[in-house]
Formats: structure tokens, sequence, C-alpha cells
């Protein structure tokens, strides 16, 4: 089967990491027999012709009525030579000649949902502007239209495949592809010495988080945790790591400090992902932190599959699909909260036989489940219906 994937963002940008899920299908697809052609949306003129040997195109990120026919005429050319148009995410410059490729060369087309971006927009704006406005509006009208428009749909958690199906789109031909890990990159078998030797860590018990340090994120949730740990018996023992970055970096230091607990967190700015397994490697227990809303109940965040297929123990908020992710492989606390944070980190850290059983079971998961094979494999069957 040829494909013919359009993402709304850089392949190449740190500042757009949100490019992991299509190069991963593109990737594990490449692998299963299908040819797969990426068509992207630089911040600036690339040349490159392929990207971890998937070929891409770049095409025109200008917002203007002209940039759309012009983006729009050129995938039509791109469709003719496919049999399907997928698309990823909601934002009109991608979605709308997309959408427009595949209806005029009369190919099927899927929508790949992986988070509710309106909700995500108007968690992240912090003024309201015209712009704000005709952004959040192109959200809100979008992801209304899309589930319907297509010919099937993947979403990455089971509450956006009930929104989906309020949205019009066929249950019958709505799939549940959630992120995986890749289980060669992240494994238990990892060496953990050398992120410990780089931070003078080696005997440390380190808890570890890993996201973007921006909106819409919490680490915060983290940092107050760690603040209530510090102040128990196992203050001395426990060391803390915070991994990644983003607009709220500085702003992250300062609440650390503010709270007197600077010394005990370390900050490592940005590291790339393929770097990211040394870092989980690192790790003694892992923490995923969320509050619980409207975002967070659609998300399937893609640093629990890396702490499971690393192998290890995890503390995260139940919200959403991440109950459904570590399905008892992980200890769930109440989202939100900072004291039942930290009691579940103070509990983890004092059994070893209990983060040895989630340990094993973390990495069976993602075996069996929580991985790109798996992932592409749910695609495929979304294509197929589509294509009927």
């Amino acid at each position: 089967m040829k494909i013919l994937m359009v993402h709304p963002h850089d392949l190449f940008s740190p500042s757009e990491p949100w490019t992991i899920r299509i190069i991963k299908f593109a990737d594990e697809l490449t692998r299963r027999g299908h040819e797969i052609t990426i068509a992207y949306f630089p911040m600036t003129r690339r040349t490159e012709s392929c990207f971890c040997g998937v070929p891409i195109i770049p095409l025109n990120r200008t917002i203007s009525a002209g940039t759309l026919i012009k983006n729009a005429t050129l995938l039509c050319k791109l469709s003719k030579q496919v049999d399907v148009v997928h698309f990823q995410k909601s934002q009109f410059y991608a979605a709308l000649p997309a959408i427009w490729a595949a209806y005029w060369t009369w190919k099927p087309l899927h929508y790949d949902w992986d988070d509710w971006e309106e909700k995500i927009f108007y968690a992240s704006i912090h003024r309201t502007t015209i712009t704000t406005i005709l952004t959040g509006f192109s959200f809100y009208l979008m992801e209304r239209c899309l589930p319907f428009l297509a010919d099937s749909v993947s979403v990455a958690s089971e509450a956006l495949k009930k929104l989906a199906s309020q949205r019009g789109a066929d249950k019958k031909k709505t799939f549940l592809v959630p992120v995986g890990a890749d289980l060669q990159q992240f494994h238990p078998d990892r060496s953990r010495d050398e992120v410990r030797k780089k931070y003078d860590i080696k005997n440390a018990f380190l808890v570890f988080y890993h996201g973007q340090l921006h909106s819409c994120q919490y680490v915060r949730l983290f940092l107050e945790a760690v603040k209530l740990i510090s102040e128990t018996q196992d203050r001395d023992r426990l060391k803390f790591m915070v991994v990644g970055s983003g607009s709220e970096l500085g702003t992250l230091e300062t609440f650390a400090q503010d709270l007197g607990i600077r010394d005990r967190v370390i900050f490592t700015n940005f590291v790339s992902h393929k770097n990211i397994p040394h870092y989980i490697a690192a790790a003694d227990i892992c923490v995923a932190s969320f509050n619980d809303n409207e975002v967070t109940r659609c998300k399937s965040p893609l640093k629990i599959v890396e702490y499971m297929a690393s192998g290890k123990p995890i503390v995260a908020s139940n919200v959403g699909e991440v109950r459904n992710m570590l399905d008892g492989a992980g200890l769930l606390v109440e989202p939100g909260k900072p004291e039942a944070l930290a009691k579940g980190i103070l509990k983890l850290a004092g059994n070893e036989t209990l983060r040895k059983t989630m340990a094993a079971a973390a990495r069976q998961r993602a075996e069996t489940k929580y991985n790109w094979w798996c992932s592409a494999e749910n695609l495929e069957r979304a294509y197929k219906i589509a294509s009927f």
C-alpha cells in the first residue's frame, strides 16, 4: 500500500517535538512493506528529500489563501500516486489541503487524532487577541468536522474515540491507536552509569520526570511533591531530575528555588529524543504527574510507554488513558494532588519488591501492547476499512 502522510509540524525542529508519532508510524509501516511519503511544514526553508529513510516533501507554512491553494495543488499531484491520504492533527493549514487532495483524487482519507488540540490551545494562551480568537475557532471547527469527513479515524485514547463518535465518526471505522515505545531503544538492560556519572549522582536513589516544560504540563505538581518529600526522613536518600526544555524552564527553576528544593532537583534542559533512553535508564522511579481535565483525559502520554519499555517502576496520576495504559503495571495516585504523588513516590522508594514487580509488569505490557509495531498494526486496519 502507498500512503501519503501529511503532518503540520517541522520534522527537523527541536521546538516542535510532536513528530515522533508520525515518524514512528512511517518507519514501522515501511518495515511492514508499505511505501510512505511524508508531506510536512518546515519552519524555515529545507532542501532535504529524506528523513530517517522516508521520502519527505516540504510544504509552505505561510498562512494565506494562495499558499493553501498551492499546497493543495501539490498534495493533489502526490495523492494521485498513493492509495491512502493520512493526515495528523487538526491544524487547518495542513488539514484543508489534505482533505481537498483526497476528495479531488477520490482517495481514502484517514484522520489521526492524537490530542484534543482545541482544549490544549485554550489552556496554553495567556492573552486574547484577534489571532488567538481565529486560531481557537479554527481548531473548534476542524475538530468538529474532521471525524465526519474522514473515511477512517485513529485516536490515541478512549476519550477521543468517544468524542469522535459524538462528532460523526463511524464507530466501526474508528480505531484506538495509542502511542508506542521503540522496544530496541528503550529496554531494561541499558546501563544507568553514563548519566549518573555525568551528573555525579552515582549512588543516589533517583526519581525522574521527563516532559516538555511549557503550559499544559504538570511539572509543578512534581516539584510540590519533591518539597513534601524533602520534609520527611527520606529527604537525604532521594535525588530528583527533570529532563526537558520549554518556555517554562526558567519559571520552574525559580519555582523550585522558592520552594527551597533547587539544590535537590537537577534540571537538564533539552535532551534529544535519541538520548532519552540513557536518561530513563538512570532512574529508580519514573513519574508522570497530571491534573484531571479535558486535555489530560484525552492524552496517550509518550513518556509513560517509554518508562514502561525501559522496565521502570512508575508513579502516575490516575486520569484518562493513563489508567488503561498502566493497568496494574504502575502505581496510580489521585491527580492534581502533590500530597498523593509524594506518598506514591515514597511508597515505591521504600519497597524494593514492589518496584521489581511493577518494573517487570511494565516491560511486559510494553512488549505486548504499547509499542509501535502494535500501533502500526491497528493503523493498517484503519487504512483497509477506509479503502472499502
